[in-house]
């Protein structure tokens, strides 16, 4: 009985290194065989048209697809290739969350299929892309256009008297340089009111330029010039501090603007204002 024992011990030991070292070769001939995926980047532009943007790459020329939500698949290349870059409008999906959950799904020359790790995007700060939210763009361009309608409040200081005054801008031509929240510069048309002034009707256009910050939104230094079509005309200085974001598309700010008259160097004043700045509404270059 001892010696048998013995003899199924001398057995077993061969048997179960010989299982070890397959289920082991099988996982090290597994993870030789699967592609490697390193995502780059993945967000949703926070304009209109809401714009997907995925960058990935992978150690082997593969065909990639993405899974979003694990409900819409997403073809990103079509050939082989291990550099890999998705823009795609995402309008038409709905989602359960602002944070959305995906994974990136490859298949390399031999037909094997390798998946990356779950990653997720967030989307815009609005609601427009929730399921049970699809009045969302309707209820958004109701409010943008009332809000878009408002003028900008200002105090005018002269060496005199102080004035208030309702100006209302309106962005013309916007010209981008790259990225996503605020063009390079603006072009833009006004007409501002100013009560109880001799020179009531002011009209400018002027041009402003964007520096944005990390601390508050953005510097906009400009230069208007401006006329009340009556034989008087000069120009107005300005810089502008935006301080923070109203539904993702207005910006508030402040203003300063020194405007002096080229026809009467007496017809000059200081200017403080109050208002909403929104570049959706214009034409973009």
């Amino acid at each position: 009985m001892f010696v048998l024992q013995i003899q199924m011990e001398s057995i077993m030991k061969p048997f179960w290194f010989f299982l070890i070292a397959c289920i082991m070769s099988t996982a090290i001939e597994g993870r030789q065989n699967s592609t490697e995926i390193y995502l780059l980047d993945a967000y949703v532009t926070p304009e209109v048209p809401y714009v997907l943007k995925i960058s990935f790459f992978t150690s082997e020329p593969v065909k990639s697809k993405i899974m979003v939500n694990n409900e819409y698949e997403i073809r990103v290349e079509s050939e082989y290739k291990d550099n890999h870059n998705l823009e795609t409008q995402i309008r038409n999906y709905k989602f359960d969350s602002t944070v959305v959950p995906f994974y990136i799904e490859v298949v390399n020359r031999e037909g094997i299929i390798s998946k990356s790790e779950i990653y997720d995007f967030e989307l815009p700060e609005n609601n427009e892309l929730l399921k049970g939210e699809g009045s969302g763009l309707f209820t958004m361009c109701c409010l943008g256009g009332i809000i878009f309608g408002l003028p900008s409040a200002a105090l005018l200081k002269t060496d005199n008297d102080d004035f208030f005054s309702l100006t209302k801008e309106i962005p013309l031509i916007s010209f981008y340089s790259g990225g996503y929240n605020y063009p390079a510069g603006v072009l833009s048309l006004e007409y501002s009111y100013i009560f109880n002034y001799t020179d009531k009707h002011h009209y400018r256009l002027g041009y402003k330029h964007f520096i944005e910050l990390d601390c508050i939104e953005f510097i906009s230094p400009g230069l208007n010039a401006y006329a009340n079509f009556k034989g008087q005309a000069g120009i107005s200085p300005e810089i502008s501090i935006g301080w923070l974001k109203v539904y993702n598309v207005f910006t508030i700010y402040t203003r300063y603007r020194y405007t002096t008259n080229l026809n009467d160097s007496k017809h000059k004043f200081n200017e403080f204002s109050v208002g909403l700045f929104s570049s959706f509404f214009t034409f973009s270059l």
